[in-house]
Order: C-alpha cells, then sequence, then structure tokens
C-alpha cells in the first residue's frame, strides 16, 4: 500500500482573469508517515497547433505536410518547506498563490488548436513519484485595443439590398435586410441585443431568418521545410432561427439577443505574434422557400480589461 492515500487539489472559483491571482491548497492525505517528502505545485500554460495540408499539391509527387506552432504562455513552480523534513499520518494542507501574466490568451479548444491553463500538484521522495494530480483552469484573457479606436473602425448598422429574380419570369423585386447594434463591443458573458429589419417587395413569404455569430481563426504554423503558414477557419459560436408568421412579409422588424460565452479569446490586435489571430461577425440570413438568400454581416469586437498584475 503507498505511503499516499490521496492528492487533491482545491481552488476556490471556477474563472481567472489574465493578470490575476490563483490561490488554492494542495490537501494531502498520507496513510503512514512519510520520510523526505517533497510537496510542489506548478503552474503551466501551453497552446499547440496542428494541421495537414498538401505540399506540391499541383505536381505529381505531393504529398501531405504537417504543419505545427506552440507557445509557452505560463510556467511558475513553489515547492514547500516540510518542517523537520518528515510528515505525520493523516491529512496536510499545503496554501499556494500564483499571479497569471497579464497578456495572455484564453483557453480554447478546437480541432486544430488548444490553449490551455492547469495546476500540477505532485508529492515524491527522493527516489520516485508519489502521487500525482492535475487540475485545468478556465482562463479569460486581455485585451490590448483602445475602445475609441475600435469605434471608429466599424459601423453599428450594416444594411444590404439585393434584387431577387422570380422563378417563373424575368421580373425582379427588391428586398432589404439591415442590422443595427446600439454598440459593437462586448465583454465575455455579455448579451448582443441587435435589431433587423426586413424590407420586403418580393410578395412572396420568407421562410425563416437566421443569426451566426462566427468565430474566424487564423492560425499561425510552420511546416517541415520551416515555411510559414497560414489556415483561416470559420466555426458558428451562437445560433438563432426565428421563423415568421406564414404569408407575404412585406415590413418585419425582429429584435433578438445572443448571450456570449464566459470565457473567449478576445479579438486580436492588428499587430499579434501569437500562434493564432481571432475575429468575430453575427451575419443574418433570410431564407426564402425557392429564392436565393440575402445576408448581411457585421463585424463583434471581443475585448476584456486586464487585471492590475500584482508582480
Amino acid at each position: 500500500m503507498s505511503v499516499v492515500k490521496s492528492i487533491e487539489l482545491v481552488v476556490p472559483r471556477d474563472v481567472y482573469l489574465a493578470g490575476s491571482e490563483v490561490d488554492g491548497q494542495v490537501v494531502l492525505s498520507l496513510h503512514s508517515t512519510l520520510i523526505n517528502p517533497m510537496v510542489k505545485v506548478e503552474l503551466i500554460g501551453r497552446g499547440y497547433l496542428e494541421w495537414m495540408e498538401e505540399a506540391n499539391a499541383n505536381k505529381d509527387y505531393s504529398q501531405a505536410s504537417s504543419c505545427v506552432n506552440r507557445a509557452d504562455y505560463v510556467h511558475k513552480k513553489k515547492t514547500f518547506d516540510v518542517e523537520g523534513n518528515w510528515l505525520d499520518p493523516g491529512i496536510h494542507t499545503f496554501n499556494f498563490s500564483f499571479v497569471l501574466p497579464p497578456r495572455i490568451p484564453s483557453t480554447f479548444t478546437s480541432r486544430v488548436g488548444r490553449i490551455c491553463y492547469f495546476l500540477q500538484a505532485i508529492c515524491a521522495t527522493r527516489e520516485l513519484i508519489l502521487a500525482k494530480e492535475k487540475k485545468y483552469l478556465l482562463v479569460q484573457g486581455t485585451s490590448v485595443y483602445r475602445q475609441d479606436t475600435i469605434e471608429s473602425e466599424y459601423p453599428l448598422v450594416v444594411e444590404v439590398e439585393k434584387q431577387l429574380r422570380h422563378s417563373c419570369c424575368f421580373n425582379s423585386s427588391p428586398i432589404t435586410l439591415r442590422i443595427s447594434l446600439c454598440k459593437n463591443i462586448f465583454t465575455p458573458g455579455d448579451n448582443i441585443s441587435f435589431t433587423t429589419e426586413i424590407i420586403n417587395r418580393t410578395g412572396k413569404s420568407i421562410k425563416k431568418v437566421v443569426f451566426v455569430l462566427h468565430s474566424v481563426v487564423l492560425y499561425k504554423g510552420i511546416n517541415l521545410r520551416a515555411e510559414r503558414r497560414t489556415l483561416e477557419e470559420r466555426n458558428d459560436l451562437l445560433r438563432l432561427e426565428s421563423h415568421l408568421e406564414a404569408g407575404s412579409c412585406v415590413d418585419t422588424k425582429i429584435h433578438s439577443t445572443l448571450l456570449l460565452p464566459k470565457v473567449m479569446l478576445v479579438t486580436s490586435s492588428h499587430k499579434s505574434d501569437d500562434i493564432m489571430d481571432v475575429g468575430y461577425d453575427l451575419t443574418g440570413s433570410v431564407y426564402f422557400p425557392c429564392l436565393s438568400t440575402v445576408e448581411a454581416r457585421i463585424p463583434i469586437i471581443i475585448q476584456n480589461e486586464a487585471a492590475d498584475p500584482k508582480e
């Protein structure tokens, strides 16, 4: 039977902001006396990307090539002092405190990459590791934008007009789709409230209206020949569907709200040197049963203020 009965990491919070303190305890339970113990805890944050692409795709000898990248965001360690260099049987508690760096990205997972943060507690002797425990943390990253700069760059209203041609004749009728926001800068966990106006002169009923918040991630990797490569991935982050009443819709106004996740990658700055760049947009699409789709898109900024670093 092992000397160590259990080792546990206890932290009080679910989400941590970049630049904030991570306080907690290592709770060690022993069956019997432990001589020459080493008890430590580490805070580790890493990012990793990997995807496959065709090399020499225009030649006969094309083959799949791996593109990778990685980043180390934080690695801190604390080794606890043990009085007398031995521990009695029973439960022992060790307190720890780390400060997260102020400029680290949020926790993130996709088919291409991952950014993760975790605490790792270890109890060992001089010869071997007796017990190990790992606990993942949700970390919300912070922004480097200035708000007054962002507001001047992006519109708050997007309007799209399209002529839809009827299938039975050569006539066409206009439809106007307008999406308006009172602001386009949000923090994780906020509500995105927006208004959609549809001016329909087609005489045809609208099947449905779909709103999607997309994340657009540009991954930055290096292939086996040390060439810099990029891959863009566009994913549906949130989706909301509105079915309108049957019949011909001339003027329609829809008020909608989307609730953002509590942990998100923030919108990247234009000079980001991280392993990925991130952007968001809100898309509204009007669907007709037998006609083409009308779509309007408006950029969304996700930002988060930094905590005051204590180190």
